[in-house]
């Protein structure tokens, strides 16, 4: 490989379907997918920012709905029955500003919203617990297919407000009553995945969704986000010469959850960049 094998290098980008068809550098994290489909279906994940969490979550998403062509190439692409299509339920806290009393309930009727408006399924209730269990109901009656659910920055309308402990409370209880949602629909549900960057909440936030497996620290994953060795000499050899290898190794690699042990992406990236 040299320079002309250099692609695009994928700062910030957390969208899929972008860094596939802009030739950009990816790692492919969809043999570990089709791990977690085989071996559960409502799952947890903790990680820090930058590190990759809504990249994954965004693959999940093109892969339920059946993008094949987004795969081509792919450990995943001769594994999956690309003639079914799920329908995906996705919420995304990562952008919202919850530091207001009810500012959570707006943003997430306002998210319920866009997911009826592009689905074309209608809701009478005026509660966002009642409207996720409807528009669950109405997805997998719509598409004859059980829903993939998924969850970005479950944590934040709650780290958002640690210094004002009434709100926090008051939106860990608004959460606890929209998560439990997904347990009591389990029938309509194909997978789960939540992501965030706390356990803390954990507990009282899922109290109502006990059935939730957290990969947080299961060796198996420790790399479901994040570039390991193996990574950086093969997809980004481009990028290594004229750069020294093993003081590369020794600034960014390091971060494990009991497994193997990975880069931050985000990090490497800008090393890579300048």
């Amino acid at each position: 490989m040299g320079i002309s094998d250099r692609r695009k290098l994928p700062i910030g980008i957390q969208t899929f379907r972008e860094i596939r068809e802009e030739n950009y550098y990816y790692v492919d994290k969809t043999a570990l997918i089709q791990r977690l489909m085989d071996e559960g279906k409502h799952y947890f994940l903790s990680r820090p920012r930058r590190f990759g969490k809504s990249l994954f979550l965004d693959t999940l998403k093109e892969l339920f709905e059946g993008n094949e062509p987004l795969f081509e190439g792919l450990h995943i692409h001769g594994h999956w029955d690309w003639s079914v299509r799920y329908p995906v339920l996705r919420l995304d806290f990562g952008s919202g500003n919850f530091n207001e009393p009810g500012t959570l309930h707006k943003e997430v009727m306002a998210q319920l919203d866009a997911v009826e408006k592009e689905t074309g399924v209608e809701s009478p209730y005026d509660t966002a617990s009642a409207r996720f269990r409807h528009i669950i109901q109405m997805l997998h009656s719509q598409a004859g297919q059980r829903v993939a659910v998924l969850v970005d920055e479950y944590d934040k309308p709650i780290l958002d407000v640690l210094d004002e402990p009434e709100v926090a409370r008051a939106n860990r209880d608004f959460l606890r009553g929209l998560y439990s949602t997904i347990k009591s629909n389990d029938a309509h549900i194909k997978f789960t995945f939540l992501t965030g960057v706390s356990k803390f909440s954990k507990v009282s936030l899922f109290s109502g969704l006990n059935n939730l497996k957290d990969i947080t620290l299961d060796a198996r994953y420790s790399a479901v986000c994040g570039y390991t060795d193996a990574d950086l000499n093969t997809v980004f050899a481009p990028e290594l010469p004229g750069l020294d290898r093993d003081e590369i190794r020794h600034w960014y690699n390091g971060y494990s959850w009991l497994g193997e042990e990975v880069y931050n992406p985000f990090d490497i990236l800008l090393l890579f960049d300048s």
